[in-house]
């Protein structure tokens, strides 16, 4: 896969954390990235003070460095910032973040050889992932901590993962047939001065987010379905008449997901409801805004994919070395506050669809906690529980990031973004909502079941028979937490999109 650094896509972004390609950058990038590295040759050798190259960091800025300690200087700012903490971050999003490092690097604004990024290459193609903590970032000065770690694998140093085994990053390199790369003027600042950890972790929370949302809607027909609901909400003059994108691209799928359903057509003129619950009714209202946000997200993030944001930037143009703060990630914290919204957004509405399911107040006819024999079996009872306290740990987590901020490094990084922490909490919210979704999969599938002889449409059956492969109709109570994880996995392998279609579903980013 080749990128092309400023113009890569959603689709493209993808595709790298989904399908791990081999990656690289397209070569008509290499003589802006060589002109780039020249200026900065320039630069450590003159009289005049460069910040990053003849200088030190942060609060050292004032402190000059003879040419001759250059490369120490570049060295000791990967080994003295690699200082995050916590569990390593998933190999999906090291390899993405890896990627993102390639296209910036690729804009040949950065100063760095192209010797960095053909190392940088290599070690995707053979499949060396450095071990990153995933804590510590503040998202300014960059994501430096876990870049450190990134970068310290290229000298040589800290740990990565190859083929499988954990182990000191040189001897990853040394089995892969690479050697440790001395880095020379700028380019330890270049590879960890940066956004591309939040944004990896960002870019990876909203593609989560967006299939866990199409699921959503294929779970929220099934219950519709499952409690005998109207189809009358969904149709497509009501929202034309509204005209968010979103709301009519929810709709749409509701009701293709659903028409034809014997089990809708049985109760259409005899049934004396005139409205349906909030969670039932209002689906396209509330998906729908969901997913119009995570497309606003989608816009912003690849921006940010495709932006050279260290510090100080080399401007061939003219030939100068500029400071700026590119680094600082307030654009990718929004992003990551808005994704966690839509996340508990998404997840509340799923779980009041299974209350009302479970609740023979409130579903119909079906048996309460949908369990054929209720009273000696409890049934989904305890299952609508723990939905009901993931969607509120994740609603507790959807709190804002961005708006938080710290001093500093003397306070001479006085303000800051807290993207990588808005970025880092959407790995476990998708976690959570998967769990909800799946319960609502278990809660409806097993409602529709109970509507027998009556069936669903043709899309949702589909839906239901992947399930039942992995999980057997609840007839009497039994130990129910294998099949909540069995659900759960189905909703993030997206295997409920599979089945039911992935047609039918909205996309995040048309003509990406």
């Amino acid at each position: 896969m080749t990128l092309q650094p400023g113009s890569v896509t959603l689709a493209d972004l993808r595709r790298i954390y989904r399908d791990a390609p081999k990656v690289q950058l397209d070569r008509a990038a290499k003589e802006a990235v060589e002109a780039s590295s020249r200026l900065v040759q320039e630069a450590a050798t003159g009289d005049a003070p460069v910040y990053g190259i003849n200088t030190g960091f942060g609060k050292l800025a004032n402190k000059r460095i003879a040419p001759s300690e250059t490369e120490l200087l570049q060295r000791n700012l990967i080994l003295s910032h690699s200082c995050g903490v916590g569990a390593p971050l998933p190999a999906a999003i090291v390899r993405l973040m890896m990627a993102l490092k390639l296209i910036s690097l690729g804009r040949g604004a950065s100063g760095v050889r192209w010797a960095v990024i053909a190392l940088l290459e290599d070690m995707l193609a053979r499949g060396i992932l450095p071990v990153v903590p995933g804590q510590g970032s503040v998202g300014a000065s960059g994501d430096l901590a876990p870049l450190a770690h990134m970068t310290a694998t290229m000298l040589g140093e800290g740990e990565a993962v190859y083929q499988g085994r954990r182990m000191p990053s040189r001897g990853a390199l040394t089995a892969a047939g690479l050697t440790p790369i001395i880095l020379g003027p700028k380019e330890g600042l270049a590879m960890i001065n940066g956004t591309q950890c939040s944004t990896a972790m960002a870019l990876a929370g909203l593609f989560d987010a967006w299939d866990l949302a199409c699921t959503a809607l294929a779970t929220g027909a099934l219950s519709v379905d499952a409690a005998m609901g109207s189809l009358s909400p969904f149709r497509p003059e009501i929202h034309a008449l509204r005209g968010h994108r979103g709301q009519i691209d929810a709709g749409k799928t509701l009701l293709s997901l659903i028409q034809g359903s014997p089990i809708n057509d049985s109760h259409r003129i005899n049934d004396t409801r005139v409205q349906d619950p909030y969670c039932l009714r209002c689906q396209p209202q509330v998906m729908g805004a969901c997913l119009d946000l995570l497309r606003n997200v989608g816009a912003t993030l690849q921006i940010e994919a495709n932006a050279v944001t260290d510090n100080p930037l080399v401007l061939t143009s003219d030939g100068s070395i500029v400071s700026g703060g590119n680094f600082h990630a307030e654009p990718v914290a929004f992003a990551a506050d808005q994704i966690a919204l839509a996340v508990a957004e998404i997840g509340s509405i799923s779980e009041r669809r299974i209350a009302t399911l479970v609740d023979p107040a409130l579903n119909y006819g079906l048996p309460a906690f949908l369990s054929p024999a209720a009273g000696v079996n409890s049934g989904f009872m305890i299952a609508e529980v723990t939905a009901a306290a993931l969607m509120s740990e994740n609603k507790q987590r959807a709190a804002p990031c961005s708006v938080d901020s710290t001093p500093t490094s003397a306070n001479q990084e006085d303000h800051v973004s807290m993207a990588a922490h808005a970025a880092r909490r959407l790995i476990d919210m998708n976690i959570n909502l998967s769990v909800i979704v799946g319960v609502e999969l278990l809660t409806a599938a097993q409602g529709v079941d109970l509507r027998a002889p009556l069936q669903t449409s043709k899309p949702l059956a589909q839906v239901i028979a992947a399930l039942r492969k992995e999980v057997a109709f609840l007839e009497n109570d039994r130990y129910m937490a294998p099949s909540l994880e069995s659900a759960a996995a189905l909703v993030r392998a997206g295997a409920v999109l599979e089945a039911a279609g992935r047609d039918l579903f909205p996309q995040l980013s048309l003509g990406n």
